[in-house]
């Protein structure tokens, strides 16, 4: 017999708010109840495509209702904690668009609070059900990369510029994904941020994460590009791969590439014995929209069938590898461990 859909409401109808309410729409899991957001332009817009919805300029009337099992939460992160601590004293589970929290605190606050009131917390880490991003993990986890040296990521584009900068905004994508990848957390960060447009606002940053493991990252992130670049090159022992997330169609590639090295030498000219250079595959990939998985794991969450991959506690992680970030840029990139 098939369960009754789950009832949410979409709090914030700005840029991500409609691309959530449009997955929670067509979800056979979720029944959507309302929309909140003091700007009533923004939900006269969307009262045309959704007329049968309720509309309100508050939260509060959509926390005391009974019948709202969740609360997804689409708003400038500033007011992420305050609104999510709201939704989890009322009751509801709440799914919260990244970055989790602008501090890690607040972000462990929220995840203790709703374990003492029996609900979950999501962070909205939409690339992680990306069929590119499963695809890069399942290779790694089977051993066909082989051990990762190291990871090089690209996301710049012209704009929009938001009211925190380039780091509280992008960073937490490539963040996110590179530890769900390698299933670890960097343990030293270092950060150079450069403000070419606003005094206050840096709008270019270059990221650098150590891992446990050995394998080093690095990210560009920029507002000031000409052109949109979303790339992630992975360098590995066995094999190397390159994901395009701007590629329409073929977004992953497989090199089957690697140096060959000597054991028996002493030198690393003498090492260095040949390169491997074996054949490109490009393999398939799950191409469903990744936020329409997302909220669909979020009602299974809530139902107990699956642990979330992108739990409260995961959303946290990146939080404090942020702050850590933003510790090593006011030290003009001095190398900071992440637990300080």
């Amino acid at each position: 017999m098939e369960r009754q859909p789950l009832v949410v409401a979409v709090v914030g109808a700005g840029y991500w708010g409609p691309n959530l309410l449009r997955n929670f729409h067509f979800s056979r899991a979720w029944t959507v109840a309302g929309v909140v957001d003091s700007d009533r332009a923004r939900l006269e817009n969307i009262a045309r495509l959704y007329p049968h919805l309720a509309y309100h300029s508050e939260i509060d009337e959509i926390l005391e209702d009974d019948r709202i099992d969740a609360v997804a939460i689409a708003t400038p992160p500033r007011t992420h904690y305050e609104l999510a601590r709201r939704a989890i004293e009322a009751g509801k589970h709440i799914l919260v668009e990244k970055p989790l929290t602008e501090s890690y605190r607040d972000a462990l606050d929220l995840c203790d609070r709703a374990e003492r009131h029996g609900v979950h917390v999501m962070a909205d880490h939409t690339f992680l059900y990306t069929g590119a991003v499963e695809k890069l993990r399942a290779l790694y986890e089977g051993g066909d990369l082989g051990n990762i040296y190291y990871i090089d990521a690209v996301r710049v584009n012209l704009g929009l510029f938001q009211e925190s900068n380039v780091v509280w905004d992008l960073a937490p994508h490539d963040i996110s994904v590179i530890n769900y990848i390698l299933g670890e957390w960097p343990d030293v960060v270092s950060l150079q941020a450069g403000t070419c447009v606003h005094a206050e606002t840096p709008d270019v940053a270059f990221l650098t994460m150590w891992y446990p493991s050995g394998c080093i990252a690095h990210v560009h992130l920029s507002w000031l590009s000409p052109v949109k670049v979303r790339r992630t090159m992975i360098s590995g022992s066995r094999k190397m791969a390159v994901w395009d997330d701007v590629d329409p169609t073929q977004k992953i590639y497989i090199y089957d590439k690697s140096v060959v090295l000597d054991p028996t030498s002493t030198t690393l000219a003498q090492q260095m014995v040949s390169y491997r250079l074996g054949d490109l595959n490009v393999p398939l990939i799950d191409n469903r929209e990744a936020l329409a998985k997302l909220v669909d794991e979020f009602a299974a969450t809530i139902r107990g069938e699956v642990a979330t991959r992108s739990s409260g506690r995961f959303g946290a992680g990146v939080v404090r590898v942020i702050e850590a970030a933003l510790r090593s840029a006011e030290r003009e990139g001095a190398k900071v461990q992440v637990g300080d």
